[in-house]
């Protein structure tokens, strides 16, 4: 696979070459940890990729559950989307702040919703910014666009799902989080979470499929981290981390080799860290 595929990841040549084209919708969906004290939306106004709308991660979510930016329900998705100008028969590019961190899930909850034509800007805003290429402070030009949806509920999964496949082994389950964090010897960020891992899980923590630059590892080196793991590749997986977020990108990952049989745990451990009745293990897997 080269490293350019509009469906999975661009470079930032790719995308400055393809910055005047009429079908391309920009993305800006920065988010990040409550510990890191960063205004997405205030960094976006100050300077933004030309023809970037902002995507609220927070704001495009299911108000009516208690966790954290859970999937949204699709009339509320494609009311947000087509307010941004994005439609069917677009190219979308989605980039963040952090290099490559909040962006996968904004990809991945569009081929939730049946799109196939997004990718993920390597490297983000950073190595964007890194090459001294242009920034503006104007807002994009919105026409509307409209957009169908045909989702995919087989990509989502919940904690009754992940259970059973924990319990009969029949996914392989990924956990993006650090490794202390999923052994159970680093304390959670959210008070009174449980700390440890899903049984039968393993750990591919998000941060070893990167680069330096914040750029994704190139695909044979992806596949080569997801086996060393202990992740049996033959069996549909699921990805899990700390709010669902970073699990996004080892989806991405996965795709980016082949593997396409993946589904997110959209509670991951904020549910299940703080669920009565399902198991935790602690330790290496």
């Amino acid at each position: 696979m080269s490293q350019d595929d509009p469906k999975t990841l661009v470079s930032t040549e790719w995308l400055a070459a393809h910055l005047s084209d009429a079908d391309l919708r920009i993305l800006d969906a920065s988010w990040y940890l409550p510990s890191e004290d960063r205004d997405p939306k205030a960094e976006f106004d100050a300077g933004h990729i030309e023809g970037a709308r902002f995507f609220d991660i927070e704001d495009i979510s299911d108000h009516r559950s208690d966790l954290p930016h859970m999937v949204p329900p699709v009339e509320k998705f494609l009311s947000r989307i087509r307010e941004m100008g994005v439609g069917d028969g677009h190219q979308i590019v989605v980039y963040d702040g952090s290099g490559l961190f909040s962006a996968a899930r904004v990809w991945w909850l569009f081929k939730l919703m049946g799109h196939d034509d997004i990718a993920v800007l390597d490297g983000g805003l950073p190595k964007w910014k890194a090459e001294k290429r242009p920034l503006t402070t104007d807002a994009a030009v919105i026409k509307d666009r409209h957009m169908f949806a045909t989702p995919r509920d087989a990509m989502v999964k919940d904690v009754t799902q992940v259970s059973h496949a924990s319990k009969l082994g029949d996914y392989a389950i990924v956990d993006a989080r650090g490794a202390a964090r999923f052994t159970g010897e680093a304390a959670e960020p959210r008070e009174g979470m449980r700390s440890g891992h899903i049984p039968n899980s393993r750990n591919v923590p998000y941060a070893s499929l990167l680069n330096e630059d914040k750029t994704m590892k190139d695909p044979a080196a992806l596949k080569a981290i997801f086996e060393q793991a202990g992740v049996d590749l033959n069996k549909p997986a699921i990805t899990t981390c700390g709010s669902g977020v970073t699990a996004a990108i080892l989806c991405l990952a996965m795709e980016r080799f082949g593997k396409t049989d993946h589904a997110l745990y959209d509670g991951s451990w904020t549910e299940w860290g703080a669920f009565p009745t399902v198991p935790i293990a602690t330790g290496e897997a």
